[in-house]
């Protein structure tokens, strides 16, 4: 039997395997959906820093989403170089809002998941918040986000490996003032977080959890 809250989201090439959970005992303040690392180094929606960051954003109150990009599990189609999976990002967020049509979204995603994330969150006009995950600025251009006007966190590992934190935290620096970027360098982390992810969960939660009060005020 498929598990409770696993579900296929229609996509341009078939389906995307998901998983969708809502706040337990609460009223949903928003939505969010949290993109996975590379497919191709084992990356997929069960991933422990996708898994805790979608929880995380559970307990502060948002419908959380996770797909399976094109290709992985049981998801169709290949995988296309972060160029097709720009449209799985947009398929998901088309079911998350015809789903729940008056609640933000915010878009979460770690690693790879981060750079096809923030590009395609960066000018989608449904999504207002956003967060990058290990954000890998050592292997990807992500040049892209001095265009971005919408809050941005970027949580981070002191020693990530595929991101240098000070060449992440000059890149914040030419972000322009309406993105109200904050960067959160987790001490002693790497990319995976293995013994701070409970602080990782703590930042994402307390960062989210003031733009959802002013969302409902």
């Amino acid at each position: 039997m498929y598990p409770a809250g696993n579900l296929f989201v229609p996509a341009t090439h078939g389906r995307l395997e998901a998983i969708l959970k809502e706040p337990r005992n609460r009223p949903a303040r928003g939505v969010a959906l949290v993109l996975h690392p590379h497919p191709l180094h084992g990356g997929t929606m069960h991933n422990k820093v996708v898994f805790r960051a979608a929880r995380a954003l559970n307990e502060a109150g948002l419908i959380a989403l996770r797909i399976n990009f094109r290709g992985v599990g049981l998801s169709s189609g290949t995988h296309d170089n972060a160029r097709g999976e720009r449209d799985d990002v947009r398929d998901a967020l088309n079911y998350l809002t015809a789903a729940y049509p008056r609640l933000p979204v915010t878009l979460a995603g770690f690693s790879f998941g981060a750079r096809v994330g923030l590009e395609v969150g960066m000018i989608e006009p449904r999504v207002v918040n956003l967060i990058g995950i290990g954000t890998p600025v050592n292997k990807y251009d992500f040049g892209f986000l001095r265009e971005c006007r919408k809050p941005l966190l970027l949580v981070h590992g002191e020693r990530d490996e595929f991101g240098d934190v000070e060449r992440l935290q000059n890149l914040a620096r030419e972000l322009p003032f309406e993105a109200k970027v904050k960067v959160e360098i987790v001490p002693d982390a790497g990319h995976f977080f293995d013994e701070q992810l409970d602080e990782m969960m703590r930042v994402i939660e307390e960062w989210i959890t003031p733009l959802l009060n002013e969302k409902s005020t």
